[in-house]
């Protein structure tokens, strides 16, 4: 018996191993593929309109991030079937790390799956009026605005707080469901590692200025610094920032001595540090569920309501649960969700939970 046939969508290198881990405990069923984020159906002209000007030069889709994701494929042996054209699938199911960019017409004929994959851009001026006029979300340029399109059929969500904030944006409650995200549902095993330096200020910054969204850096580095007063500073930098110039500033602007990384484990170097200085970005997550003083740009008291569950590093395993079960459901989200009870997504003593259909 031939397996069912799944497409993930991928994007930045968060996206595509969470996706890759679900994939690989779905594989005694399915026949796993992969595709970069993409539009499709009445919107791709303008979706191929911004890409020709440049509009999206600087996100996930396009550039330097999609390169990296392309490159995991390869290195990892996974189908490639881009924007589902390279292989003539006709597929079972869905499974989306965003609602921003969709290809419409197969999320309108196949069973869909979202997985939040961390934290949501914050809700600005341009965001909410875009929420409040309907507007296209790739407009917000980020990920603001995820489950505005309220498109999928079920939604899995970091925590109870992230439940809330979708059904804000747009989605339905009774597609939501917490499960918690692969990546940051076991944080307390990044304290065993071998980054070499301990008892610094790190400064994980985010690419605000490649979204579009203004910022004086160097008057943020000097801020820092002042939060620093004195200890040693490590600046590891976002992965789609405009590199040479971002390090040139914190040259220029930084404490001589300040060690500054491009590539490199974050969680281990948040786990290792004695304070977290960050802006728009989902490590913040890790510095507080690790007890880290933390500084942000977000409410950090509502970044605790938002914490993602910690469930010892199962989220993967119960995501794979939902698509293999509502792959095999006759009818909609909300009412596979209602053959669960909700004690039933618990960590067990063992850590690892049950999923039955009742």
């Amino acid at each position: 018996m031939s397996r069912k046939k799944v497409l993930f969508l991928i994007g930045s290198p968060n996206q595509t191993t969470q996706m890759h881990q679900i994939a690989q405990l779905l594989e005694d069923e399915f026949e796993p593929y992969f595709s970069q984020l993409y539009y499709d159906g009445w919107q791709r002209g303008f979706y191929r309109f911004l890409l020709w000007t440049g509009g999206l030069d600087r996100t996930i889709v396009t550039g330097p991030i999609k390169a990296k994701a392309d490159k995991y494929l390869a290195e990892h042996g996974l189908n490639n079937d881009f924007e589902a054209r390279q292989f003539g699938n006709t597929y079972d199911l869905l499974v989306c790390c965003s609602d921003v960019i969709v290809p419409w017409p197969l999320v309108r004929t196949t069973k869909t799956v979202f997985v939040q994959e961390g934290m949501t851009d914050p809700l600005n001026w341009w965001c909410r009026l875009i929420r409040k006029l309907n507007w296209m979300p790739i407009l917000a340029i980020g990920t603001a605005l995820n489950g505005l399109a309220n498109c999928c059929d079920v939604y899995c969500v970091a925590s109870e707080g992230y439940k809330e904030h979708f059904a804000y944006v747009g989605v339905d409650r009774d597609k939501l469901i917490v499960t918690g995200i692969p990546n940051f549902d076991n944080v307390e095993q990044v304290r065993h590692n071998d980054f070499p330096h301990r008892d610094y200020v790190l400064v994980a910054t985010s690419d605000l200025r490649e979204t579009y969204t203004p910022e004086n850096r160097p008057k943020f580095i000097r801020q820092c610094a002042r939060i620093a007063a004195g200890r040693p500073m490590i600046f590891k930098l976002h992965p789609n920032e405009k590199l040479p110039r971002a390090v040139e500033e914190i040259k220029q602007h930084a404490p001589p001595g300040t060690l500054i990384y491009t590539e490199g484990n974050t969680d281990h170097m948040i786990a290792n540090c004695a304070e977290l200085i960050t802006q728009y970005s989902t490590v913040v997550y890790v510095g507080l569920i690790l007890g880290k003083p933390v500084h942000s740009y977000f409410d950090v008291e509502d970044l605790k309501r938002k914490q993602p569950w910690q469930n010892g590093g199962t989220s993967a395993r119960r995501i794979a649960a939902i698509c293999r079960g509502f792959s095999n459901f006759e009818g909609s989200g909300p009412e596979f969700l209602r053959q669960y009870r909700p004690e039933e997504f618990a960590p067990s003593a063992a850590g690892n939970g049950s999923l039955a259909v009742h």
